[in-house]
């Protein structure tokens, strides 16, 4: 009994190591997939700073000269701290009736006008932009209503460095791809395919990322992530 029973193992265990053998085999002749990865530091180089001065008054006439005054404050506190005049762009001045309401039903009714106006910075200097932002509470302070939407800091030269991180990532799946292959007793062949990723551009030390990309602008210094997914056949 026991003769039979070792006999029975054995040749299941044979053909299990031979179906084992026949799906690499299998696998081997469609080729392997990888995906490999780079990633540099970058600092932010550009900003875009953009700020909305708002007055609310009982008449149009009125709420537009308030956001006149609050835009040449807000345009002063920015020319003290040391942005060029030039580097400013103002948009038009906007005001809208604000109505009153009763359970959710306008009056008609209107009780005061708010008027707006958007100021938009763009600069090279970042860490200056980055101060004026952190310190626009003096401003409020002295009465000067206006909404900062905070600075959004980008990578001017992102288009240079893909390239060099495409072919980074490209290196790095053909080491994963070996140590892969060579485990099993193969070795990688030649590329058959290859797809890249969209760019991660995060936060340092962030995993924020996109199936269509991922660009953060609130912070200065960057990490920039590059994929790519690589067939390789195996021989």
């Amino acid at each position: 009994t026991l003769i039979i029973s070792a006999a029975i193992i054995a040749i299941a265990m044979g053909l299990g190591l031979n179906q084992v053998g026949s799906g690499f085999a299998s696998r081997s002749s469609e080729g392997i997939s990888v995906t490999g990865s780079a990633r540099v530091s970058a600092t932010a180089d550009k900003a875009v700073w953009t700020l909305n001065a708002e007055q609310v008054a009982p008449t149009i006439s009125e709420s537009v000269r308030k956001v006149e005054a609050a835009t040449n404050s807000v345009t002063k506190y920015l020319t003290d701290g040391g942005v060029p005049s030039d580097s400013i762009e103002l948009g038009s001045v906007s005001a809208y009736p604000q109505e009153e309401y009763v359970n959710g039903n306008s009056t008609g009714r209107i009780l005061n006008y708010r008027g707006s106006r958007t100021i938009t910075v763009r600069s090279d200097d970042v860490q200056l932009i980055k101060k004026l932002s952190n310190g626009i509470g003096s401003l409020l302070q002295s009465g000067v209503s206006v909404t900062n939407y905070g600075p959004q800091f980008y990578v001017s030269k992102l288009s240079e460095l893909r390239p060099e991180l495409l072919k980074q990532a490209m290196e790095d799946a053909q080491v994963r791809a070996k140590a892969i292959v060579e485990a099993t007793g193969g070795k990688v062949g030649n590329v058959m395919s290859v797809r890249s990723g969209p760019f991660q551009v995060t936060s340092p030390d962030a995993v924020d990322i996109s199936a269509g990309g991922y660009y953060d602008t609130s912070t200065i210094e960057k990490t920039i992530t590059s994929t790519v997914t690589v067939m390789f056949k195996v021989n």
